[in-house]
């Protein structure tokens, strides 16, 4: 049976994750799985359906009927819809969390996440993977940034997307997610024992992908 290489990224929102993903992934070759994508595409499906958010059976129920796809370029589908701008606004991103916290919707993304994992090469970023998604990852990165830094981010990101942003806003909310995503009961955000600390604070984009594509090439 071919061994498959796996790559974990962990962190807090805007860390950085999801673009240093892509990159590595390029460099690589392997194939990038944005994980935190899989849960907005929830949220918003849920969102769109109007289903409470406090109904945790109603959004696993729409789980299973959803098809979440994660195509090249960084392209999310639902059920062949390409949602892959209205999960980046502001609706889904407060609420993405919440949708987070439910065990059965983490089991649920979890049994997708590992499936993907064991037919290719993976980069797979997101809060819980080398700890709970893909603990015997060949590689674990914990990536962490000043919460300012973060939301200045995010805010860029925004403005380049023609999305409406407050930076003292977004610094805060950033912060809660932290809070939510740290104590929540199943898969607490929290950095593996064996993952390598990189905080990218003060890194350009390109000093982290050399460091993570030294430590897997070496």
């Amino acid at each position: 049976m071919e061994k498959f290489i796996q790559i974990a990224i962990d962190g807090p929102a805007a860390a950085g994750k999801s673009t240093i993903a892509k990159i590595v992934a390029e460099q690589l070759n392997y194939v990038y799985v944005d994980t935190g994508a899989m849960y907005r595409a929830i949220t918003w499906a849920a969102l769109h359906h109007k289903i409470d958010l406090n109904d945790e059976q109603a959004i696993m129920n729409l789980l299973a009927q959803t098809d979440i796809l994660l195509a090249p370029g960084g392209k999310v589908f639902v059920n062949e819809i390409d949602i892959s701008e209205q999960i980046r606004g502001s609706d889904v991103t407060s609420q993405v969390s919440k949708v987070a916290t439910y065990g059965s919707i983490r089991d649920a993304l979890k049994a997708r996440q590992v499936a993907l994992a064991h037919s290719t090469n993976v980069i797979m970023d997101g809060r819980d993977i080398g700890t709970n998604v893909l603990p015997n990852a060949d590689f674990k990165f914990f990536m962490i940034a000043d919460a300012r830094v973060r939301a200045e981010r995010r805010h860029q990101e925004n403005l380049e997307r023609g999305i409406e942003s407050d930076l003292d806003f977004l610094e805060e909310e950033i912060k809660k997610r932290d809070e939510i995503d740290a104590n929540r009961e199943h898969a607490p955000l929290k950095q593996a024992k064996d993952a390598i600390l990189i905080d990218t604070s003060t890194l350009s984009i390109s000093e982290v992908v050399d460091k993570m594509v030294g430590f897997v090439l070496k």
